[in-house]
């Protein structure tokens, strides 16, 4: 088996390379978004829960482009930059009195996935004007919370793909690389937690992890088609103790190198961060082929 590349996770060979060079010469008037459904749909290269690997298989063109091995049809439209372009809304309009209470005055809370609701972008507009890090449009799979005291929005919960490479997370999970490629999908990251600036409730934090444990396996199953079993996260040492976190029994794992994704050298090209898990079930090194 001649192998041309592997990208994120696929083996491409010289066969895969010659039926996508097929396809575009059969379809000479076929945008780039086009090609990558017609090659995905040849390859039956879809999600778990039946889309097509559009995205993915896009950019694996791409790179084939770049390396010399096809020749793509001219872009026909450049896509706005999801961050600039794809702002947040502005903020509506919450309640902003300061809520001073026992965690036990306010329960029962309310925790609802807003991820492809009308409230997402409350949540995104909420993350962009009050989380230090501001908002971002998550790529891949992600889920969204809002959580009520109430009629009143205490705080926000994000939760996305989890990275390809972790070191802490992969010697404790004890899965090798393949498995890792294979079952990285039934891993969350959990890629943002805000509780609104004029709530302080004592052990509110650890209580909202716990909650959306909970459920989290299920509501990823609902939107895309599969579960997940681990639950993971960073936290700057320099700014964050990861107490809630430590309260809620997650695992601190250990620190990240601080080179970055896939860095090609090894200079540190940001801070270290500290690693943390939560297994969502007992058998979760069984489920994710670990060892």
């Amino acid at each position: 088996m001649d192998v041309v590349l592997t990208y994120r996770g696929r083996t491409l060979t010289a066969a895969d390379l010659l039926s996508i060079q097929e396809l575009i010469a059969a379809h000479p008037e076929a945008s780039r978004r086009e090609l990558s459904r017609r090659v995905c749909e040849s390859w039956a290269w879809r999600q778990a829960n039946g889309q097509l690997c559009d995205m993915v298989c896009r950019s694996l063109m791409l790179a084939l482009d770049r390396a010399g091995h096809l020749t793509l049809p001219a872009r026909r439209r450049r896509p706005p930059n999801n961050v600039v372009a794809r702002r947040p809304p502005p903020l509506r309009s919450v309640p902003r009195m300061p809520l001073r209470a026992a965690l036990s005055e306010i329960r029962p809370l309310v925790i609802r996935q807003v991820r492809r609701t009308p409230e997402e972008g409350l949540f995104d507009s909420l993350l962009c004007e009050h989380h230090y890090l501001g908002y971002t449009r998550p790529v891949g799979e992600h889920l969204k919370y809002l959580v009520w005291a109430g009629e009143r929005i205490v705080a926000c919960l994000g939760w996305g793909s989890a990275p390809r490479h972790l070191g802490p997370r992969d010697r404790f999970i004890g899965w090798s690389a393949s498995a890792r490629r294979a079952n990285l999908r039934y891993l969350a990251y959990n890629t943002r937690f805000l509780i609104l600036p004029w709530v302080t409730v004592p052990h509110l934090a650890s209580h909202l992890l716990g909650l959306a444990a909970r459920r989290i396996g299920k509501d990823w199953q609902e939107v895309y088609g599969h579960p997940v079993y681990y639950l993971e996260t960073f936290i700057d040492p320099q700014r964050f103790s990861g107490t809630c976190y430590r309260a809620a029994n997650w695992v601190s794992l250990g620190l990240t190198t601080g080179r970055g994704n896939n860095a090609p050298t090894h200079r540190l090209t940001q801070p270290k961060k500290r690693v943390l898990g939560y297994p969502l079930t007992p058998r979760f090194r069984e489920r994710l082929g670990g060892g």
